[in-house]
């Protein structure tokens, strides 16, 4: 990923993990069958516009993704426990609500569809 981001590459953040449960969790039926995108935005954040287009580009191209978007401002415990600490930031959640990957700043498509991959992929080899 791009500089700019910053990435978490296996496990969940800081905050889930303390409290023992997924970064998913509270999303019930919203996750994706096979992987969520998750965005937490706030309203006055530009790149939030921006991800919001390729995030739902991407996640109508493959199968089983959902793109999710939470308002930050609305939502603080969610963001403290997740330890969220600017907006955009993207979360991509396997099938079971697990972080796979984080980022922060609006992501290019093809490093979306990369950690998508990565998702999809530990998903599908446990299978």
């Amino acid at each position: 990923m791009p500089e700019r981001e910053r990435t978490r590459d296996e496990g969940s953040p800081p905050g889930a993990a303390e409290a023992g449960t997924p970064a998913g969790a509270g999303l019930g039926d919203r996750l994706g069958e096979r992987a969520t995108l998750v965005q937490f935005s706030s309203a006055f954040c530009a790149p939030c516009r921006a991800t919001r287009r390729v995030l739902d580009e991407v996640a109508g191209m493959v199968p089983g993704v959902t793109h999710v978007e939470i308002d930050a401002e609305a939502n603080l415990p969610l963001v403290r426990r997740l330890e969220i600490v600017r907006t955009p930031t993207v979360l991509v959640l396997d099938a079971d609500g697990r972080e796979v990957r984080r980022a922060t700043g609006q992501p290019r498509r093809a490093d979306v569809i990369a950690a998508l991959g990565q998702a999809v992929r530990g998903r599908d080899g446990a299978s």
